[in-house]
């Protein structure tokens, strides 16, 4: 109980009313992007809102209280989920994501064992690199054919094109606006912008549907749902973690350099890869998608130079209140299909530029025999749709070739600079 009393400390401060403010403003900025997994992913989105301050608290019960993050829904999630739940459905869906969770409280254990030494050597930037810019290009076509006004796949057209077009295009601009050229609190708030920008221009061309929130009562608990564990999908999804925990020690060593304390040593990162492991499970147990820290919630901290992990207790209460407002939920599964795909086509691609960052950050040189191998091959097996296996086990997109580079990566010889090649000859 000590370490829960000094998590959540409810003195004065806590409960003062600029504390539950900035709480609340912290939500507001990590709203766009909470949501906006879940509604992709045909996930719900108030369960979301519930495992995001449920994940949160438990984070901070785990690191003691010391880091101020906000935990919610990972962007690096949506095209595994999407993929699984085609080939496994939703329930076992659920189940793979909590030994993604298992994945995660693995690594913080090796961590606390070996050093982080151990997950650089597993995981260099040659393979992390490639496997963020398949889970970003991967369902590039499913962004296009939603901003497009069709389902998913491409089978459907729900919207009439121009419309459809429309709508998409001015969400889409919306949210380039804003991210460019925004500025203070509006710069960190670019998904948001952009889906409401959207969703009144489809309020305009009368394609917005209310009958759901008409129906839906004011207060009503998520709709919660149970996992199911089958081993198949447990091996497509267990992969995916690698890109999210490397993303973590970014977001980790980030929040450290805002405030001005080392979060790496103390709590320490196996601490907090740990919080993020458990956020994880626990979201995927009742329904909901994975929890990551958020680099959004990052940028307010730097802004408003709050580094009180205390807020971060409020914004998550918060969350956790919104998430019984059943008109709230309705609400956001009326936003038309064209709104979404037009903020996809950005989403995506920003995630494809993380990866390419990556490489760049890691000062590779990618046309050296080994490195051109190790990416190539991640490339087109994960955006090619290359596949292993048959009809009872396959591994295929960003689990394959996760898997394929770790496997390279440990397999081939490290590369050797021509300069040393040619002294050897000479």
């Amino acid at each position: 109980m000590p370490a829960i009393r000094s998590s959540v400390p409810f003195n004065g401060a806590f409960l003062s009313p600029k504390t539950m403010l900035t709480g609340a403003q912290m939500l507001f900025v990590a709203f766009g992007a909470l949501v906006l997994v879940p509604l992709l992913t045909g996930l719900d989105a108030n369960v979301a809102l519930f495992t995001a301050g449920l994940g949160t608290l438990a984070f901070q019960w785990i690191t003691r209280g010391q880091v101020p993050v906000f935990l919610a829904s990972s962007f690096a999630f949506i095209a595994p989920i999407i993929a699984c739940n085609q080939l496994y459905g939703s329930a076992a869906t659920m189940g793979a994501l909590m030994a993604a969770g298992g994945a995660y409280m693995l690594l913080a254990l090796m961590v606390r064992l070996k050093g982080t030494d151990m997950l650089h050597k597993v995981l260099p930037p040659v393979v992390v690199g490639p496997v963020i810019m398949v889970i970003g290009l991967a369902l590039a076509p499913v962004a296009v054919n939603m901003a497009m006004g069709k389902s998913g796949d491409g089978t459907a057209q729900l919207v009439a094109y121009y419309d459809a077009v429309w709508i998409s295009m001015s969400a889409l601009v919306a949210t380039l606006v804003v991210s460019v050229f925004g500025g203070g609190i509006w710069r960190l708030v670019p998904i948001l912008a952009g889906v409401l920008t959207g969703y009144l221009c489809a309020l305009a061309f009368g394609v917005v549907d209310f009958s759901a929130v008409q129906q839906a009562s004011w207060l009503a608990a998520p709709a919660f749902s149970a996992p199911e564990f089958k081993w198949q999908a447990i091996a497509f999804m267990i992969p995916v973690a690698v890109a999210p925990a490397i993303e973590h020690i970014g977001d980790m060593m980030a929040i450290s350099n805002v405030t001005g304390k080392d979060f790496l040593k103390k709590p320490g990162l196996h601490r907090t890869l740990m919080g993020d492991g458990v956020a994880t499970t626990l979201a995927a147990s009742v329904g909901g998608p994975p929890n990551t820290t958020y680099s959004e919630v990052t940028g307010a901290v730097m802004l408003t130079k709050n580094f009180n992990p205390r807020v971060m207790t409020w914004t998550a209460i918060i969350a956790v209140v919104l998430a019984f407002i059943g008109k709230m939920g309705a609400g956001l599964q009326s936003i038309p299909v064209p709104v979404m795909g037009g903020i996809m086509i950005l989403l995506f691609g920003s995630i494809a530029v993380v990866g390419l960052k990556t490489l760049m950050k890691a000062d590779l040189d990618v046309s050296a025999p080994r490195n051109l191998v190790i990416i190539a091959l991640i490339l087109v097996f994960g955006i090619g749709g290359m596949q292993i296996g048959g009809n009872e086990f396959a591994l295929q997109g960003v689990s394959l070739c996760a898997i394929f580079g770790i496997v390279l990566n440990l397999l081939l010889p490290e590369h050797q600079p021509d300069t040393e090649q040619n002294e050897g000859q000479g």
